[in-house]
């Protein structure tokens, strides 16, 4: 470095002495420009803000015009110090005006000074200004001033960060980093949730910028790489993760970056410019960030996830922080996430949650089914997300529409407290009609159910005006324990259940687990397509184990009572037959040693594999009941992962092919006398719901918020005539069904 600017060190320190003083923003600002300009021998030191509307507006600066403060702004992209702002990269100049980007600017009288380096002023690799030093002699500004800038310009970031500068902004203006935000992603779960964010895995903030010791600050960086590098080690040395494939492959990836000796010598050099370790990580990540986000390439784009995933467990380890020890959940929280299992969703309070906002999610996601049956309204595929929100920020969620209001503005949040307000005049006409019969205008009586997993559905059974549970996931109880339910926690929850629905019909679905439902205390092998893998009747068959601890909890349960129990994921005949021979065996059991019994056994299947399409008739002749699983038989009949939020939109469910083979289902089933109920998302959409009827589904089974909308749409229905117009379109061709559904939906005032 030129001069004797005394190092970034004694900058720093008098930065922060600077912080602490006693003065307004702008009396702090102009202090901080004079005291970069005289460590860095500059004549000119200027600090840009990037306001709400995209200009960078100048807020102080020691050397050009005090008259252009507030006063002087440039766009996005406009001039060197716009260029900087939208690149994210500094730009060091010996002749600043030869630039092809200078922008002259006759207020600041910067025209007599050649010189310029800019570096900008980032947080989570946001944009927040630009920090410029200028001199008149044309010269190249050494690395070491560079590095110097850059470390300064994170004091500026956490300053910008704070609400010290929002006083100077001009009125009916924000800075960049409050501005609203109008995002849209896809609606997953129908409702609206006001609130304040909450980051599932929120960024670790860090305020201990400067270093009293740089050695020591280099002994910690080591120590923690170790401890980091150490448990990525302990992850592929796990036996669960020895096997090749793709899980492994991304491990290695992440391993590798771990080791990186580039990223690592980053941060030792920001330490030694006078940063703390923990100060050191955030500085190189936000560079990188800011650079990878502006790459097209999807690879490297993905990578981002690596290095923040490894970034964020470096700063944990330094200043040994976990967010959960003393978190307290705001009355208002709406969840930001990229993903989340269920289990970490069941996690919060459900009385503190108003909403769900996730990066990725799709409609039949786990998750999603989860916040569902909460009802809780959830939101999927709100792409940057996580970038652009911080924890408390006010933000609105529309699970209608799929929009996401980050900082709303006032008129903005005005309406949907109003829409809130209508929202609640429709539930409550909802809870009219919930003990009137569901008939349509014709005379058809339909059987709406609801699904369940939880003692926390049980209320909703009775609150919705429902006939019974369609689908109890018992698997749920599973994925919510921190170890194997023993079998009389298991019977606690059936009984429990049972005891609940006070003689309205339950059916249970056994164990459904493997594929993307991982239980954490059960380990199993890794596979290429979990969903077609070993999971379901597939899993419960090969340990035999495990299925009957659930078959005898539910007979204990069900003793005096009727029990329905159908098995998932049936692909071929004979695995029914082996389940139901299971169920049989523990029947005779408890009867031989005395123990009371259900006075009526029903045994079922689910449809969800294509392959029973063509056993139907023998799967019947079997039977007591059929449950149609829509989201699965969806998937594989139009081979696509129902989580892969990329092809959630490709394929209609309302097309001739999944309603003709829905069909079939309902042909033979009602050939043989035996009946059927859908259970799937499809049930919980008015319009779907619409299609299902009229090709001859009778019983139906939704999450309970859904119950009140497709019993108003059925209601209004005139089955009969649905049924004489849909019935023949089936056999035309069609790429879709939807758009002609929504037109005789309301040339005959349907409800949808």
């Amino acid at each position: 470095m030129r001069g004797s600017i005394g190092g970034p060190r004694v900058m720093l320190r008098r930065l922060r002495e600077l912080m602490a003083e006693p003065v307004n923003a702008q009396e702090r600002l102009d202090k901080i420009v004079v005291t970069i300009a005289s460590n860095m021998v500059a004549e000119v030191c200027s600090v840009y803000v990037l306001r709400g509307d995209a200009r960078l507006e100048l807020f102080a600066t020691e050397g050009l015009k005090r008259e252009a403060i507030h006063k002087t702004s440039l766009n996005l992209g406009e001039g060197l110090v716009g260029t900087i702002a939208a690149e994210a990269e500094p730009l060091n100049l010996p002749d600043a005006q030869q630039h092809p980007a200078f922008a002259y600017l006759p207020e600041t009288g910067e025209e007599i000074y050649h010189s310029f380096l800019g570096v900008p002023i980032l947080r989570g690799g946001q944009t927040l200004g630009v920090l410029v030093v200028q001199n008149r002699t044309q010269r190249i500004y050494s690395e070491e001033e560079v590095e110097a800038l850059q470390t300064t310009a994170m004091v500026l970031a956490e300053m910008i960060a704070g609400d010290e500068l929002d006083s100077l902004v001009t009125p009916g203006e924000n800075l960049a980093l409050r501005r609203p935000q109008h995002l849209t992603g896809r609606a997953l779960t129908e409702g609206l949730g006001l609130g304040h964010a909450v980051l599932h895995e929120p960024r670790l903030v860090v305020t201990n910028l400067i270093a009293e010791d740089p050695h020591a600050e280099l002994a910690r960086l080591e120590e923690a790489l170790g401890h980091v590098r150490t448990s990525v080690e302990d992850l592929l040395t796990r036996s669960d993760i020895l096997r090749a494939g793709e899980h492994r492959e991304v491990l290695e990836a992440y391993r590798m970056f771990a080791y990186d000796r580039g990223w690592a010598e980053r941060i030792r050099e920001a330490v030694t410019t006078g940063l703390t370790a923990e100060a050191a990580v955030e500085r190189v990540q936000n560079d990188t960030r800011a650079r990878m986000l502006r790459q097209t390439d999807p690879y490297l784009r993905d990578r981002l996830h690596d290095l923040d995933d490894l970034a964020n467990r470096l700063l944990r380890q330094l200043v040994g922080w976990d967010h959960l020890a003393e978190f307290e959940l705001p009355r208002d929280a709406i969840i930001v996430a990229r993903n989340m299992g269920p289990a970490e969703l069941l996690d919060y309070d459900r009385e503190r949650l108003r909403a769900l906002v996730l990066e990725e999610g799709a409609p039949t996601s786990h998750v999603t089914i989860v916040a569902r049956a909460l009802g809780i309204a959830t939101v999927g595929q709100v792409d940057g997300i996580l970038d652009l929100v911080n924890s408390g920020d006010p933000i609105i969620v529309d699970g209608l529409s799929g929009e996401v209001h980050v900082r709303p503005p006032a008129d903005v949040e005005a309406a949907y407290i109003e829409k809130v307000r209508f929202r609640a005049r429709r539930q409550e006409q909802y809870r009219q009609l919930r003990d009137k019969p569901a008939v349509t205008r014709d005379g058809q009586t339909i059987d709406l159910m609801v699904n369940a997993g939880l003692l926390v559905d049980l209320p909703h059974v009775k609150e919705a005006g429902a006939a019974g549970i369609g689908l109890f996931r018992t698997e749920l109880q599973f994925m919510v324990a921190a170890t194997f339910p023993r079998m009389r926690e298991q019977l606690a929850l059936y009984r429990a259940v049972l005891d609940a629905a006070n003689g309205l019909t339950v059916t249970f679905r056994s164990l459904d687990v493997g594929g993307d439902k991982v239980l954490p205390y059960m380990r199993s092998a890794q596979e290429e397509n979990p969903a077609l893998g070993w999971r379901a009747i597939r899993m419960a068959l090969d340990r035999p184990g495990l299925l009957r601890t659930q078959i005898r909890a539910l007979l204990h349960a069900a003793a005096g009572r009727e029990l329905r129990l159908m098995f998932p994921m049936i692909t071929e005949v004979d695995e029914f037959d082996r389940a139901r021979e299971l169920v049989e065996r523990d029947r005779r059991y408890l009867e031989r040693h005395g123990h009371p019994i259900p006075n009526k056994i029903l045994l079922g299947a689910m449809v969800e594999v294509p392959s029973l399409l063509w056993q139907l008739e023998e799967l019947v002749a079997r039977v007591d009941f059929l449950s149609v699983g829509s989201n699965d038989l969806l998937q594989f009949l139009f081979a696509i992962d129902r989580a892969n939020s990329q092809l959630a939109d490709r394929f209609d469910p309302l097309s001739p092919a999944p309603l003709r083979a829905l069909r079939k289902v309902i042909e033979v089933a009602d050939s043989g006398g035996v009946p059927v109920t859908l259970c799937g998302e499809l049930a919980g959409d008015p319009l779907s719901a619409m299609a299902l009827l009229g090709i001859g589904y009778r019983s139906i089974s939704m999450a309970p918020a859904a119950i009140g909308p497709v019993k108003s749409m059925l209601m209004s229905l005139d089955l009969g005539a649905l049924q004489n117009w849909l019935m023949p379109e089936l056999h035309m061709p069609h790429e879709g069904l939807r758009k002609e559904l929504i037109a005789f939906a309301r040339q005959h005032d349907v409800q949808i």
